[in-house]
């Protein structure tokens, strides 16, 4: 599992997801889809239809200022061997027009541990600004993307 690769779990907590959290992830996931009318997708790569990845927008209620829980948060997940070729940010990209194709404009949030260079530089590239610095199970930046007109 994806979120069991050290290197990918790194800047989430200290250890690797278990079976159970990831299910729970799993199921919400599912029911940010049908509370909310978006959520994540599963990223396959092309040549091979290898599960790489999850990417997507939800809302987690997040327990910090300031709070952003209606308005939804994109996150990104990929497999180690995937890192660097681009991947993340196709799959990001695709999930952003599908956001500003579907939904009303609105901010579009995230959170990313400041150690976390590559997926912070793929967020400037996204167009997210950083808001603040918060202790949100450690040290954590809060990004949001301007709501597209």
């Amino acid at each position: 599992m994806i979120l069991q690769e050290p290197e990918v779990h790194r800047h989430f907590g200290p250890e690797p997801m278990g079976r159970e959290e990831c299910w729970r992830r799993i199921c919400a996931a599912v029911g940010n889809w049908q509370l909310n009318g978006f959520g994540t997708w599963a990223v396959e790569r092309l040549c091979d239809g290898k599960l790489v990845g999850n990417v997507g927008l939800f809302t987690a209620w997040r327990d910090f200022e300031p709070q952003f829980g209606n308005e939804p948060e994109m996150g990104w997940i990929m497999a180690t061997e995937t890192h660097g070729q681009g991947l993340a940010g196709e799959a990001c990209r695709a999930a952003l027009s599908w956001a500003d194709e579907q939904l009303p404009p609105t901010p579009i949030w995230a959170i990313i541990a400041p150690a976390n260079e590559p997926s912070l530089q793929l967020a400037a590239k996204l167009g997210f600004e950083r808001v603040s610095k918060v202790d949100y199970h450690g040290p954590t930046l809060v990004l949001r993307r301007p709501a597209r007109s």
